[in-house]
């Protein structure tokens, strides 16, 4: 995969996504490239830039053009990821959807999902677990059927999302769903299912350990997600 960037598209997003792609560029440091490559074990070819450092070139690119729609949001960041020629291009379509103008915004529900499974790694899928969140807090009677069949889904990286999509939800945790996602993928031998399992028990513990508490008692995980989920109970 050539790390040259592809030819300008045509969009109302065309200036965000050129001036993204120039600027991540400019960013690149070969030196970390090969070590960030080497990390996360993929043949995507890397630049070296940091993510605060993508998010931010992302923040002065919005700023310059910003978007005047979700619309435009998801044709900008449809580009990157779909086009990416480097991975910090996904990071940068991942930055792009958490702008205000689409935060929550459940036509964007098909691209995460397209991402998520296209992406299929931890980086890219734990990248977007907040905007899965952001969808579920805004519209629970819609998002929650939809978390529930990710949750049965074939795809590893669905379930994983389905079982993380509550992350920092806090006091606004759904335990029912949360723990129907988590029952359902309890036996699964997938490393990256079992290890979200316990993140996302271990994530309440801030807010309700009772109930982590209570549901460690009462159910029967993989050593793996029991141990991650009572990390901070005493």
């Amino acid at each position: 995969m050539s790390t040259a960037p592809p030819a300008p598209v045509t969009s109302p997003m065309h200036a965000v996504v050129a001036e993204v792609r120039a600027a991540l560029r400019a960013a690149a440091d070969p030196e970390r490239a090969r070590g960030m490559q080497a990390y996360l074990k993929t043949t995507e070819p890397c630049l070296g830039v940091r993510l605060p450092e993508v998010r931010r070139i992302v923040t002065a690119a919005v700023r310059t053009s910003p978007p005047g729609s979700v619309d435009d949001v998801a044709a900008g960041a449809g580009t990157l990821w779909r086009d990416a020629a480097v991975r910090e291009e996904r990071y940068a379509a991942i930055a792009l959807t958490g702008l205000p103008v689409a935060r929550g915004a459940l036509q964007l529900l098909p691209l995460y999902q397209e991402m998520i499974t296209t992406g299929a790694w931890w980086d890219l899928v734990d990248g977007l677990a907040g905007r899965v969140r952001d969808l579920l807090l805004a519209d629970p009677a819609t998002m929650g059927p939809v978390l529930r069949r990710w949750a049965r889904d074939p795809d590893r990286w669905l379930r994983r999302s389905a079982v993380i999509a509550q992350l920092g939800a806090r006091e606004r945790t759904d335990t029912a769903l949360l723990a129907e996602v988590v029952e359902v993928n309890a036996a699964d031998p997938e490393f990256f299912v079992r290890k979200a399992i316990g993140w996302a028990l271990r994530d309440l513990t801030k807010t309700d350990p009772e109930w982590v508490r209570r549901f460690l008692a009462e159910h029967e995980l993989s050593p793996l997600s029991r141990r991650e989920a009572a990390k901070h109970l005493r």
